[in-house]
């Protein structure tokens, strides 16, 4: 296990996926951990991330010293070198020319960290402060233009520096690098498999729940569904499935996981029809934020009248994933601020009475798909599109209506059909149309017409942290937003974002 120490960096989920990709597991962890909860821990190395903060400010993120004298090998990546090379004597000044970009890094002594990197290469900066003198034992192993000292180790107690993100695709031989590290350094062994993650996980399943019984959140979804699968494998019969039918669905999606979970699977599902509710609830609501709490809260609420008529179940599964914790608030203790909030992260009401468990809380997206495939569910769930937990209800920009649900519904099923047909759907993260809450004037049938306005969205990305707008083929976006205004009433005009993740978020609420 490879401990990666949070720092506050933008970078730090990517650090995560980088040294998983090598088949070596990783854990996220804040920087208040002890040198002994380390040491209990036993990881095979350290790495300190970068962050947004100087070490001389008020309040900067600092790490127990005595973990540099474990004897665990650390490699500090920007802010975590900065930091390490201070508190280790170094000394750590503004930079005189700050460096944010592309540089070429100039490796003078290759030791084992460079090894079989070239001399010349490009790396990604991002610094406002550089170490100017390291601490005794370091040597000075690369440097770019403007930072002198872009790299450096002590070999001797196995402790690595780098200016620089190795982690980002800018850094083209980054992943050498960091290879460098988990194998030539931390003498890792890439175990680490969705193969191993399940076996060890249903085990874990296993020990906590004894004999009670799990409930779960049934979505249909890819997060909730490899949940499903995965704690099924584990329990079996003692896992009760509950699928909410909030009023906010897709086309079709009740059919759908009736088909799939009770008739091919043979799971035990609870259908609850709490549509009314939801949409009371939601009448007149127009800020997205207060849209995600009243359907979490009721959620739960109608989790709770299901969950008595359980009278054994004694935890709840939900399928949160690492970032829905990221965007909801600073998991891990570092400085990320709140993007929104997700219905399924934050815990529980003490009134449930019901255990936590979320077996994929530490895993990315396309993990969760591996895994999904791991366990044997149908590539047509694993490759579903990621849906928003608050469903329809934040594509419909603005009040909640079943007029605009309905016209909102069909238009999507009519974008995702066009994807499907042009063989796009698994080429793209997520793609879907989004009501907007103004109208515009418009011409049918030699007509005024004065109607709903309708945007598609596509988009491309690896994890949902970062994502690009997709280039569709203008045929598909003319095919579909014809099929729009002319099937889906109400409608007089499509049009398509092209906006990436950051500055704008995938979903528009």
């Amino acid at each position: 296990m490879i401990l990666v120490i949070d720092f506050g960096s933008q970078y730090n989920q990517l650090i995560a996926r980088r040294v998983r990709e090598q088949k070596v597991y990783c854990r996220i962890e804040p920087p208040d951990l002890s040198a002994a909860a380390v040491r209990e821990m036993a990881p095979e190395g350290i790495i300190l991330s970068g962050g947004p903060a100087s070490i001389y400010e008020k309040n900067s993120p600092g790490l127990d010293g005595e973990i540099f004298s474990l004897g665990i090998p650390v490699l500090g990546i920007c802010y975590g070198f900065q930091y390490m090379a201070h508190a280790l004597g170094g000394r750590v000044v503004p930079s005189e020319k700050r460096e944010y970009g592309f540089a070429e890094l100039r490796v003078s002594r290759p030791g084992v960290l460079f090894a079989g990197v070239a001399a010349k290469t490009r790396c990604w900066m991002s610094h406002g402060d550089s170490v100017e003198e390291v601490p005794s034992g370091f040597l000075v192993t690369a440097a770019t233009a403007n930072t002198p000292i872009a790299a450096a180790e002590d070999p001797e107690r196995r402790l690595f520096g780098l200016q620089f993100h190795p982690e980002v695709a800018h850094t083209p031989e980054g992943g050498k690098i960091l290879s460098n590290f988990l194998f030539r350094v931390c003498r890792c062994r890439p175990t680490w498999t969705m193969k191993a993650f399940a076996g060890e996980a249903v085990e874990e399943i296993r020990r906590e729940v004894g004999d009670r019984r799990v409930i779960l959140g049934l979505s249909g979804g890819v997060d909730s569904s490899v949940a499903a699968v995965l704690v099924h494998r584990a329990v079996g019969d003692r896992l009760t499935c509950v699928f909410v039918d909030n009023g906010l669905l897709r086309e079709g999606e009740a059919r759908k996981v009736r088909d799939v979970f009770v008739r091919h699977l043979r799971m035990d599902i609870r259908f609850v029809r709490a549509g009314r509710i939801f949409l009371d609830r939601l009448k007149g609501v127009e800020d997205p934020e207060r849209k995600r709490k009243i359907i979490g809260r009721t959620f739960i609420e109608v989790f709770e009248g299901e969950a008595r008529r359980i009278r054994d179940a004694a935890f709840l599964c939900q399928g949160t994933l690492y970032p829905d914790l990221i965007e909801s608030r600073s998991a891990f203790g570092g400085p990320s601020a709140v993007i929104k909030s997700h219905h399924n992260v934050g815990g529980l009401p003490r009134r449930m009475r019901l255990n936590l468990i979320e077996p994929l809380k530490h895993l990315f997206k396309d993990e969760v798909r591996l895994l999904g495939r791991e366990l044997g569910l149908a590539e047509e769930m694993i490759h579903r599109q990621p849906f928003p937990g608050p469903g329809l209800a934040v594509r419909v920009v603005g009040a909640v209506t079943p007029r605009r649900l309905k016209i909102l519904r069909r238009a999507d099923a009519v974008f995702l059909e066009e994807i499907r047909a042009a063989g796009l759907y698994r080429d793209l993260w997520q793609s879907f149309a989004v009501l907007l809450p103004v109208r515009s004037v418009g011409i049918m049938g030699d007509r005024r017409t004065y109607e709903h306005i309708v945007a598609l969205r596509a988009v491309t990305s690896e994890d949902a942290m970062t994502a690009d707008w997709a280039r569709l083929p203008y045929d598909l976006l003319g095919r579909a937003a014809n099929r729009i205004i002319n099937e889906v009433r109400g409608v007089n005009r499509v049009v398509y974002d092209i906006s990436s993740k950051p500055p704008a978020t995938i979903e528009w609420e």
